[in-house]
């Protein structure tokens, strides 16, 4: 080890490890225009967020290395690894597996674990996610099935592997980390045609705060951020209003009606990917969070007014919309 990084060392304990010390410290190390070594990331403060390859975890990786953090990020290709490595640089370390494989899982917690040792991670940003669509009364089981195993197994799956570097055990080296749990405004509001996605987030969401009391235990806490929609090019692509199996169906028009309204509502009123990744980390670095966060352009029609609305108004007023009713 080199007699600079010896010194940081010390320095850091000295201060206690203060954040304001160890953010001066990272930058600079990342203006001396050279790669970072192991012992060096060892004294960066260090978050993992999963699904880095697009979307919302696409942002928020350079959003969070903008701030002096190390960005362990993970991604289902090498090809995406490779691409996101050249983007973001020294501060960013690739993670190769998908959340419902648990070997991989349990390869790339040895693999940070090596790197960063005792420092642990400061942070876990459950971003990782898919979507299915599809009248309930039709969709296939497996469909249903699948949409859980990724948004909420595949994602307890991650925080259950990495939990003990976030301090979840006796006797911890570094003050405990923050898990910031990605759901949806979906996770409070029941769109038809969905219903597999609402239920997996309203999961993640129940479980969240089961979680966070929890962890009371060891003082990590559990935050959920409730994106509404995102504006990304996927809305651009003829397969946003497509119908799949459902095209024969008595619901297809009334699908038909809702996709091109989403898509529409999307592409005009939809937050930035670069949006939510500067607020994540305001979310992250915030003193006194709230238990939960909705992240929503327009919030008294997307959230104030659905949500205060009684149910069967709400039924009616979508099912007009979307021609489930005639009257």
């Amino acid at each position: 080890m080199n007699r600079e990084v010896v010194s940081r060392q010390q320095a850091l304990r000295r201060a206690g490890g203060s954040s304001w010390l160890r953010g001066f410290m990272t930058s600079r190390t990342l203006t001396s225009g050279r790669s970072l070594h192991l012992e060096e990331i060892a004294l960066m403060k260090h978050v993992l967020i999963t699904g880095v390859s697009t979307g919302i975890g696409h942002a928020a990786a350079p959003a969070f290395v903008r701030k002096g953090y190390h960005v362990y990020g993970s991604v289902r290709s090498q090809v995406d690894a490779e691409k996101l490595q050249r983007a973001l640089g020294a501060q960013f370390s690739p993670l190769l597996f998908d959340v419902t494989d648990h070997v991989a899982i349990a390869d790339a917690v040895v693999k940070v674990e090596a790197e960063i040792g005792r420092e642990g991670l400061a942070g876990l940003i459950n971003n990782a996610g898919i979507s299915t669509s599809g009248p309930l009364m039709l969709q296939p089981l497996d469909d249903i099935r699948r949409q859980f195993e990724v948004n909420v197994i595949g994602l307890f799956a991650v925080t259950q592997a990495f939990l003990p570097l976030l301090g979840a055990q006796q006797n911890a080296t570094h003050p405990p980390g923050r898990i910031i749990n990605i759901s949806s405004v979906g996770g409070k509001i029941a769109a038809p045609f969905v219903g597999a996605y609402v239920g997996s987030k309203h999961a993640l969401e129940g479980m969240s705060h089961s979680l966070r009391r929890e962890l009371q235990l060891y003082g990590i806490d559990v935050i959920l951020v409730g994106p509404g929609p995102v504006k990304t090019a996927i809305w651009d692509k003829p397969s946003a209003t497509e119908l799949g199996i459902f095209a024969g169906s008595d619901y297809a028009p009334m699908m038909l009606s809702f996709q091109k309204f989403f898509v529409e509502s999307a592409k005009k009123d939809g937050l930035s990917a670069e949006t939510l990744g500067r607020r994540l980390v305001e979310i992250f670095e915030a003193k006194k969070p709230k238990t939960r966060y909705t992240v929503v352009s327009k919030r008294f029609s997307g959230w104030v007014l659905p949500r205060i609305l009684p149910d069967r108004m709400m039924d009616r007023l979508i099912g007009k919309a979307v021609g489930l009713l005639k009257n």
